[in-house]
């Protein structure tokens, strides 16, 4: 933990002159936070703090996130100007060494990413044992997992270059990976990654290429692609990136802890909200049931659910949805799409959420994932394989917050507290006499 604190909280149990001193930490930015490390064995309490949404659980320099403000911020840079003027593999250096790096270390990372795309050939055969109808995440998560009995050179958690080799493989593979889980759901052959293409040009190569004919990769797509992974490769300590801080401070090896981390993402209110809203979208209609269905979400009795709006961290609008907006219409005027449906009703939906009273009270802004899927869509990328995106692209946090862990020293294994509810102490009865 940071020693630059300033000040303190004091805490007084009440009907006790019993009290506790907890020194306040200065973020660099943002918020102060109490260190309560010595609250139990001062007072014998503990906090109760349910979701851990007011509680502090690691010191970071990786992202930073004012959500009142609608800022986001990777090692400091803003997220507007990082999708504007870099990509992906930049920024995946960015995030796991702390600096943006010069043209010798880019071009260095990017050939030790592209070299280690391929996946161990026997890797191949644990797809035979997956249902040809199995969710991509299911596999994902599973091979993802498994990758740990293939590479296990590099398994020393406590060696820094076996943790960068590690770090290496799983950026590299886990595209390779979910291409072969999609190719696989739709009982394609398999396409290997070629090392002639930048880091979403291949994922977008190994998606859709097919061994009978040759396949280019749309420069505008690539480019979408990429704005795609750059603006969901981190976002805080949201729950899967807790997942893997917590699966990798028991001392996992860190493909278990990625597996867990996309384990996490893989529930609907993680990673599958963009799949929702076009799900909402759809079953919506057109634009003119978009009233009727504002009404349905205002009654409190009608459990309608408004999905892609609001956020939980972001109480203004989200600075990824800004960009998304952007590259939904670029991808849609490439493609030839003028009058897309689920497009118009997504613009009315905005139009109106930015000014009814109803939603503008509340704050619920259209967020990123409004529209990333229309663009996912339009890409032709099946809902089932949306939440395999956002893994893809959370990779390279996932793997930046684990290796930020285990180079903490004051880091210890996860363990929270409870409050227990449950019976108090009673004595065991015999079956016969119950």
């Amino acid at each position: 933990m940071s020693d630059a604190s300033k000040g303190s909280v004091t805490l007084t149990l009440d009907g006790t002159n019993r009290s506790s001193s907890a020194p306040l930490v200065q973020a660099s930015v943002g918020p102060a936070v109490a260190d309560i490390r010595k609250l139990y064995a001062d007072l014998g309490i503990f906090t109760f703090d349910p979701g851990f949404g007011m509680t502090a659980a690691c010191e970071s320099k990786i992202t930073y996130i004012d959500g009142d403000q609608g800022i986001l911020l990777y090692r400091g840079y803003p997220i507007e100007q990082l999708a504007e003027n870099s990509d992906f593999t930049e920024v995946s250096y960015l995030l796991l060494n702390g600096e943006l790096p010069n043209k010798k270390q880019l071009a260095q990372f990017t050939q030790d990413v592209t070299m280690h795309t391929m996946v161990h050939e026997q890797i191949r055969r644990f797809f035979d044992g997956f249902r040809r109808d199995a969710h991509p995440m299911a596999i994902l998560c599973g091979v993802v997992g498994a990758l740990s009995a293939f590479y296990h050179d590099a398994l020393d958690i406590n060696d820094p270059r076996q943790r960068e080799i590690s770090a290496f493989r799983l950026i590299a593979k886990v595209p390779t990976i979910a291409a072969m889980a999609y190719k696989y759901s739709v009982g394609q052959p398999f396409v290997y990654p070629r090392n002639d293409l930048n880091y979403a040009e291949n994922f977008l190569y190994m998606l859709n290429a097919v061994p009978a004919e040759d396949y280019k990769v749309n420069p505008i797509l690539a480019r979408a692609m990429d704005r795609i992974l750059v603006l969901h490769a981190d976002h805080e300590q949201n729950a899967s990136t807790s997942t893997v801080r917590l699966a990798g401070s028991t001392g996992a090896n860190p493909y278990a802890c990625i597996a867990a981390g996309i384990a996490a993402l893989w529930g609907p209110a993680h990673g599958g909200a963009n799949e929702a809203v076009l799900k909402m979208l759809e079953e919506i209609g057109s634009p003119e049931n978009i009233p009727a269905f504002i009404e349905k979400v205002k009654d409190k009795n009608s459990h309608v659910k408004l999905m892609g709006f609001g956020h939980r961290v972001y109480k203004n609008f989200d600075p990824r949805a800004k960009i998304m907006k952007e590259t939904c219409h670029e991808v849609l005027a490439e493609l030839g799409i003028k009058d897309e449906p689920l497009l118009d009703m997504a613009m009315e939906m905005e139009r109106i959420a930015l000014e009814d009273e109803y939603f503008v009270s509340r704050k619920l802004y259209p967020n990123v994932d409004f529209y990333s899927g229309i663009i996912l869509k339009a890409m032709g990328i099946p809902t089932s394989m949306f939440t395999v995106l956002f893994a893809v692209a959370r990779t390279v946090g996932w793997v930046s917050q684990w290796k930020e862990m285990i180079e903490d020293p004051a880091q210890r294994i996860g363990r929270p507290r409870q409050v227990y509810t449950g019976a108090t102490n009673r004595d065991y009865t015999p079956v016969e006499k119950r």
